[in-house]
């Protein structure tokens, strides 16, 4: 009965303006999420907020709203409001919801992460922007460097993601940026899971803040069909490429553990016909955007990833995730296959559980709370794949090994010409693996 008198809800119910309930609708928001629902009303009272949620549960909105509700109702000064991210694509992300959400007001907003120019960020801080979204090593860089900038006039932090800003690659710039922004000013906090740092943080920063829990402590949507398909570790690669045949057409994702594994898993699905692009933390800030929006577009509908885009990024229309490896660390198994079934749409998560995994399959497994069932595979239909797919992986790892001598002598950034024809030939290989599983299977 709960989740129907949320349904009745509107955000106008919730205390949100009328300029700001037209921007949600141009948007296509037409009711608040539970996160939104719960969060909203005490934001809007001026109350600090620590947010547990799942991923996709709209947390951007359940600030946002409040921070420019506020903006409109004080003289719209600079450096109102700064939300801090563990990564670069959750940061421009953010920051394109505000924009629209501000479409019609005139915002102002910038985003400062890495792997982009400084002098241009600067450039951007100059016109004196409302909103700044950072990654924080990038905000600490641009407080000790660039003239004219403080944050001395902030009036909301908001720390998004924040079990994952609390790692020690941000801990040290988190404390910086907490010791030169105002005392006087409203924090809000969003994790995914409560950790002892996120309690910690919670204490320092927040003043008598509301918990709001918009999930069960460690969930998955109920939309969202899981399966997994126990392997022989030599046979994996044969058992994605057999998954990814069985439901072609799928928009999906592939978790693998590496860097490595993402460029060699996509270029042996690219020799295979599938249209697949890798996106990891080693590749630069402009390919990293151009692979995502490559696969947003729907030129790729394969994305080879690691966990850097298991959580924060709003890719809605994904259908399917693989479990190519399986997390050691079972939380980010919920992240990952947060990516589908999201806002209500159903959604389907396989996991590929060789012999050395099982131990982390049965924690993950634990902590769901949930027997899956097997995905349906005959192995000697699968194993009639294994010829094709180990030369395709052959031909992968030479070409890895040209590009790394390329580099080695001074041949520019590694991978660039592999990643060019993944741009380029995008468009040739339409049959998204269709072709091979006719060749091979009939």
């Amino acid at each position: 009965m709960e989740e129907d008198k949320e349904d009745l809800k509107s955000f106008k119910d919730l205390g949100v303006c009328d300029q700001l309930v037209e921007a949600c609708d141009s948007l296509g928001w037409k009711n608040p999420s539970k996160i939104q629902v719960e969060s909203i009303p005490h934001a809007l009272e001026g109350k600090d907020l620590i947010g547990l949620a799942q991923t996709g549960s709209g947390k951007t909105g359940a600030f946002a709203l409040p921070i420019l509700q506020s903006l409109l109702e004080s003289p719209q000064q600079a450096f109102f409001g700064c939300v801090l991210s563990p990564t670069r694509e959750l940061a421009i992300q953010i920051a394109e919801q505000f924009e629209a959400l501000g479409a019609g007001i005139g915002l102002k907003c910038v985003v400062l992460v890495g792997g982009v120019d400084m002098v241009q960020q600067s450039i951007s801080l100059g016109k004196r922007p409302h909103i700044v979204v950072a990654t924080p090593g990038r905000l600490i860089d641009h407080l000790s460097n660039t003239k004219g900038f403080s944050l001395r006039t902030l009036k909301y932090l908001v720390l998004d993601e924040a079990d994952r800003l609390l790692n020690e690659d941000f801990e040290k710039a988190i404390d910086e940026i907490l010791k030169v922004i105002p005392s006087e000013r409203r924090t809000y906090l969003f994790s995914a899971t409560m950790t002892k740092k996120v309690k910690k943080l919670q204490r320092a920063c927040l003043r008598n803040p509301v918990k709001i829990e918009a999930a069960s402590k460690y969930s998955t949507v109920d939309t969202l069909k899981q399966q997994y398909v126990f392997v022989p570790a030599k046979h994996k690669d044969t058992y994605l490429v057999y998954i990814l045949t069985e439901m072609s057409g799928s928009t999906s994702m592939v978790f693998t553990r590496t860097c490595d594994a993402t460029r060699i898993l996509a270029l042996m699905l690219r020799n295979l016909g599938f249209r697949a692009i890798p996106i990891s933390g080693q590749m630069s800030q402009t390919k990293r955007l151009g692979a995502l929006n490559k696969f947003k577009a729907g030129e790729c509908n394969i994305l080879v990833c690691t966990d850097v885009a298991s959580r924060g990024l709003d890719i809605p229309s994904v259908d399917m995730v693989i479990n190519f490896d399986i997390p050691s660390n079972s939380k980010d198994y919920i992240h990952r296959v947060g990516r589908t079934a999201r806002a209500g749409r159903s959604g389907v998560a396989i996991s590929i559980v060789n012999q050395y995994e099982l131990e982390w399959y049965i924690q993950i497994e634990k902590l769901i709370g949930k027997k899956l069932p097997e995905f349906p595979a005959q192995e000697e239909e699968v194993l009639m794949l294994a010829e094709r797919v180990s030369e395709a992986k052959r031909i992968s790892h030479m070409k890895m090994k040209e590009t790394g001598s390329k580099k080695r002598r001074g041949g520019g950034d590694e991978g660039d010409e592999e990643m060019k024809k993944y741009l380029s030939t995008g468009k040739n290989n339409n049959n998204t693996g269709k072709s091979f599983k006719k060749s091979k299977k009939y």
